[in-house]
């Protein structure tokens, strides 16, 4: 028997993106990186490295800074903005939970680094490729035992950036998650309340908060035992998630028995009918609840809040007049869902 692991993944050598319209020199780094172990795609101009980049997703660009139809510090600028995107596009779906991991993680790829070989070796010109955002250069005629050099170093320095980024990003997930349901948590409430206020101040567009409690709970703590309750508290959390209807809404545990719910761009009409259908989700997982003096099974008491932000007034007010709502639902029995 082999020693080798049959679920071991064999490790795939970096590919190496290489734009030049020299064909000769194509040939020539096509050969020299491949004798030293790379995989290689080629491309003729600018335009053609921006489509590559994002299909084959390279470990390195090697680009020619003299090309036709877009030269290379055009495109150097151009895969730098492709790269900010696609990173502001990982961070911006850190609003849902359901994107707080792998999905996030797996885009740092696109963080590349870019090397420009160019037969310009002025001042200006090395000051223009790193203005474009180049990460090193290389002049023409190419020094082959420095090129193999400088790609070796950028590669080892790509690496080490991505399992930090990698790192960072964990932590990111450990600091704004709830780690008993998975929701975000209440430090990951406030941020995202904070931005959304300030985004939808602007806008003039309404925001709705649904702030939601498990009815009795102590009772059903005192009655069925703490690992219970907690597994109820995932079951309810559960629930609510799946009953969140746009991306942008974020379900949160925003303490002990206690949910929030923050839905931009929502009026109070359609906060209402996410409300409605997340209690009735609730109702339906039928959990018994004999400490419940409204029902034989679990259920919520919510209240629902919508304010336009503005300028003038602040995100604490939402969550005031939300809060009252539930305490209004409370005092009226329970089991229900009141609309401030």
């Amino acid at each position: 028997m082999s020693g080798i692991s049959p679920f071991s993944i064999p490790k795939q050598p970096p590919v190496i993106l290489v734009a030049d319209d020299d064909k000769t020199i194509r040939v020539l780094l096509r050969e020299a990186m491949e004798h030293e172990g790379y995989r290689v795609v080629e491309v003729s101009d600018g335009k053609q490295c921006l489509d590559a980049y994002e299909t084959v997703k390279p470990d390195i660009v090697l680009l020619d800074a003299m090309m036709p139809v877009m030269d290379g510090f055009t495109c150097c600028k151009q895969l730098l903005q492709i790269a900010r995107n696609n990173l502001m596009s990982a961070l911006a779906s850190l609003d849902t939970e359901s994107a707080l991991g792998n999905t996030v993680i797996s885009k740092i790829w696109e963080r590349t680094p870019i090397l420009m070989i160019t037969s310009l070796n002025d001042e200006e010109s090395v000051d223009r490729a790193f203005d474009a955002g180049a990460t090193d250069y290389v002049t023409k005629p190419i020094h082959w035992a420095v090129l193999r050099q400088r790609l070796r170093r950028l590669l080892q320095q790509a690496q080490v950036y991505k399992q930090l980024e990698a790192a960072n990003l964990a932590l990111q997930h450990l600091a704004n998650v709830d780690g008993l349901t998975g929701l975000a948590n209440r430090r990951r409430f406030d941020d995202y309340l904070n931005t959304q206020w300030i985004n939808l101040a602007q806008e003039q567009s309404p925001l709705s908060l649904i702030l939601c409690d498990i009815d009795f709970f102590k009772f059903y703590n005192d009655h069925y035992g703490h690992p219970a309750g907690d597994l109820c508290i995932r079951k309810v959390g559960t629930v609510l998630s799946h009953k969140a209807q746009k991306s942008q809404d974020l379900v949160a545990r925003y303490g002990g028995e206690e949910f929030a719910v923050i839905m931009p761009h929502t009026h109070a009409s359609g906060a209402f009918h996410v409300a409605s259908a997340m209690q009735a989700g609730v109702r339906s997982l039928q959990i018994v609840h004999k400490g419940s003096a409204v029902s034989q099974y679990v259920t919520m008491s919510m209240g629902v809040a919508t304010i336009i932000p503005t300028w003038e007034s602040s995100p604490s007010d939402l969550i005031v007049a939300a809060d009252q709502a539930l305490y209004q639902a409370k005092e009226q029995g329970r089991n229900r869902i009141i609309l401030k």
